[in-house]
């Protein structure tokens, strides 16, 4: 491979400076995490007016999350090889478009369709805001704005389910303006990345792994389409059960031999011989599961156990987006000061494993302030994880796997996320399907002939129609199926609480790190951002060369 060489001190930017350059890409992200959000509390109406079921209800979530997990390593090495601008622009305008044909839906299947396209935006979106920062910030100072990317995913996430919730309680608006509302903060967002963002655009003699991304998709996708069916359409033992993970496993395999001889893989697998890399990779599978089961089984929780309306449903979640927000930019602001960031993880995990076992004890007829503390706990333990597990892993390698490192943690975390969903969401129908049965059983035969309550074959109950009795009924198995779901969520937070214990700590460094040079071809600004500060640790640093400037 030939390269150019050009040299250049590196230069440190000012905060101002900094806070200018990320102004658009924290509003991408906002977009994107809005977009997303606003749909949660509205998707028991979404699925109840298209005519679906508790499957199509985790598969509406799960297909964004799938093709956010497949195409987040895509995203990170492309941003190795072409403008970082450009890709984010790109990945937020296939959101936009995802989301203004998702809201023209006619049935769950264009509506999962869409997501699909969605997700492969928010999959640009999520490992392109972290490989964007490193480029500009050293390790240091990285875990302030990391502070910052959480406190917009706290404010995104807490302010969607508000506004998705009003929208569809609004009768001249309706549920499919939660997808048509983003978009004229998706322009603004454009036209401020166009005027702040301004970085080098690094040309390298390489070739974009295609059959690496194929084959981890296709694995993940038969991993992902089995958990969510088993049980349903066919036993957990029968032959489609070792026909997909058969197959998962045999495109896994096949994913391991092509990167290992790949020039360019889209997933360097020496990545993992660094301990810390492959702790954390881990640990943000397990923190993936708790966090998207946290987002996605609360609306069905505050909806169907306990009557609330959207709107209501959102104000309630309250408590778990605070600690999120408090605890995502108290940590940021602490570790950069210190630059210790080990501890946050511990904790995290200890808070996470404590909200979610809490949680597991959820009932329809819960006191509401248990659930708040419970909430608050939870997302505590996530705002002290999921920036952070990220944070150690760019701190670890060499400014040229900047960007596949970074992509690799966010996969993994949306891995577990797709996984997660899928598998506690055909948890929670088979639970709750049982203990609507149970409970019709118990009121006697003459309730019985009432029919299932609107939860057979996986329908999502209309609350307003049923009975008092039989809504009873379904308000309490909604409400124990769902605290049946965090239940078996804890032990994945214990997991990562465990994993994050054996990660070495290395002290975030003050200063940019030498780069690998790189030609630079278009054009760049000649204000700091163009120096794209590295983050490997001492053990593992290439010797020393100069960075890249325009």
């Amino acid at each position: 491979m030939t390269r150019s060489e050009t040299t250049s001190d590196s230069t440190s930017m000012t905060h101002p400076q900094i806070m200018k350059a990320l102004s658009g890409l924290m509003l991408g992200m906002f977009v994107a995490i809005l977009s997303s959000t606003i749909v949660s509390n509205a998707l028991p109406q979404i699925i109840s007016d298209l005519g679906g079921t508790q499957s199509s209800y985790t598969w509406v979530v799960t297909a964004a999350l799938l093709s956010m997990t497949a195409a987040t390593p895509l995203w990170g090495k492309l941003s190795d090889l072409f403008s970082k601008k450009l890709l984010v622009q790109i990945s937020l305008v296939i959101y936009v478009l995802g989301s203004v044909v998702a809201g023209m839906s006619q049935n769950t299947g264009m509506l999962i369709a869409c997501r699909v396209v969605q997700g492969i935006g928010v999959g640009g979106l999520s490992a392109l805001a972290q490989i964007v920062m490193a480029a500009m910030i050293s390790p240091r100072e990285r875990g302030r704005y990391s502070g910052y990317l959480g406190a917009v995913f706290a404010v995104a996430t807490v302010g969607g389910p508000l506004l998705g919730g009003v929208i569809t309680d609004t009768a001249w608006l309706g549920w499919r303006w939660c997808f048509y509302v983003g978009v004229p903060f998706a322009i603004i967002a454009l036209i401020v990345l166009q005027r702040t963002l301004h970085l080098p655009v690094v040309r390298r003699d390489v070739k974009v792994d295609w059959l690496g991304a194929f084959l981890i998709s296709g694995a993940v996708s038969l991993l992902l389409i089995w958990v969510t069916q088993a049980g349903d359409s066919y036993e957990w033992i029968s032959w489609q059960t070792w026909a997909m993970t058969g197959g998962a496993v045999a495109l896994g395999l096949l994913f391991v031999l092509v990167e290992s001889r790949a020039s360019d893989p889209i997933i360097p697998l020496r990545l993992f011989r660094n301990k810390t890399i492959s702790l954390a990779s881990a640990a943000s599978l397990f923190v993936g599961i708790a966090m998207f089961s946290g987002t996605v089984f609360f609306s069905q929780f505050f909806q169907l156990a306990r009557g609330e309306s959207p709107t209501m449903s959102g104000i309630l979640t309250i408590p778990m987006i605070g600690g999120l927000f408090v605890s995502s930019t108290v940590s940021g602001q602490v570790i950069t000061k210190t630059g210790k960031w080990k501890a946050w993880l511990v904790a995290g995990g200890v808070l996470l494993t404590a909200g979610l076992g809490l949680l597991g004890t959820l009932r329809y007829d819960t006191p509401y302030w248990h659930i708040a503390v419970y909430m608050a706990l939870t997302g505590l333990g996530l705002g002290m994880m999921m920036q952070n597990l990220v944070l150690a892993t760019q701190n670890q390698v060499a400014p040229e796997d900047l960007g596949a490192a970074s992509s690799v943690v966010t996969f993994f975390r949306s891995l577990g996320g797709a996984m997660g969903v899928s598998a506690l969401g055909a948890v929670m129908a088979h639970q709750v399907t049982g203990y609507v049965k149970d409970g019709l059983t118990a009121l006697g035969p003459k309730a019985a002939a009432l029919g299932h309550g609107g939860t057979g074959g996986g329908g999502i109950p209309d609350l307003d129609k049923l009975p008092a009795p039989i809504r009873t009924v379904v308000e309490s198995a909604y409400g124990h199926g769902v605290g049946d779901v965090f239940l078996y969520a804890a032990p994945t937070a214990l997991l990562a609480l465990l994993l994050c214990l054996f990660i070495k700590e290395v002290a975030l460094k003050s200063k940019p790190a030498p780069h690998a040079p790189a030609a630079v071809s278009g054009q760049a600004d000649a204000n700091p951002s163009d120096a794209n500060p590295a983050d490997a640790d001492p053990a593992d640093a290439t010797p020393a060369e100069v960075p890249a400037k325009a």
